[in-house]
């Protein structure tokens, strides 16, 4: 029986610069004791390198925003909460850094297909509801959907890559 290889976003969250670099090799470190650990073991149940306490919270909370800004600007600005969790720890944290650009790109490119929605309902005077209606729902449950599954991972510390973004922010 063979295994399949995760995906990427499958993986718990590592920074290439801890890690060794982008391939994800472990920097080579001196002789060791038989049976001594390489590095101290990680926190009961967390993967090693995976976010924990206030940066896995912060990535929680850069999905979780973007729904909650929606909602309470009826649908204009989903993308303020993640800019704003990116600006004040895109320096502190590569994790929540990733997971704050990707929300904040996700919601820019719906809001953007959203505001071109707008333009051809009053371009066709009206007759646009026709298939606005159904693409604002479309958006709004994809939107929902994905920002459920982006702060599912990172609860678990990984990092979501958002589909359909226009990458602005990284």
């Amino acid at each position: 029986m063979t295994q399949t290889p995760q995906s990427p976003s499958d993986q718990p969250w590592q920074d290439p610069q801890r890690a060794g670099g982008p391939s994800g090799s472990q920097p080579a470190s001196g002789p060791q004791a038989y049976g001594q650990p390489s590095s101290p073991p990680p926190g009961p149940g967390a993967p090693s390198g995976a976010p924990q306490g206030d940066e896995r919270t912060m990535m929680l909370l850069a999905h979780l925003s973007a729904p909650l800004a929606m909602l309470l600007s009826v649908g204009w600005v989903p993308f303020l909460g993640p800019l704003l969790i990116w600006l004040f720890y895109k320096d502190r944290s590569a994790a929540v850094r990733t997971a704050s650009a990707g929300a904040f790109n996700f919601n820019l490119t719906l809001s953007i297909i959203s505001i071109g929605l707008w333009i051809s309902v009053i371009l066709t005077l009206g007759i646009g509801f026709l298939w606005a209606i159904p693409a604002w729902i479309a958006l709004f449950v994809i939107q929902l959907w994905c920002h459920i599954k982006g702060a599912m991972r990172a609860a678990d510390g990984r990092v979501y890559d958002y589909p359909f973004q226009l990458r602005l922010l990284s």
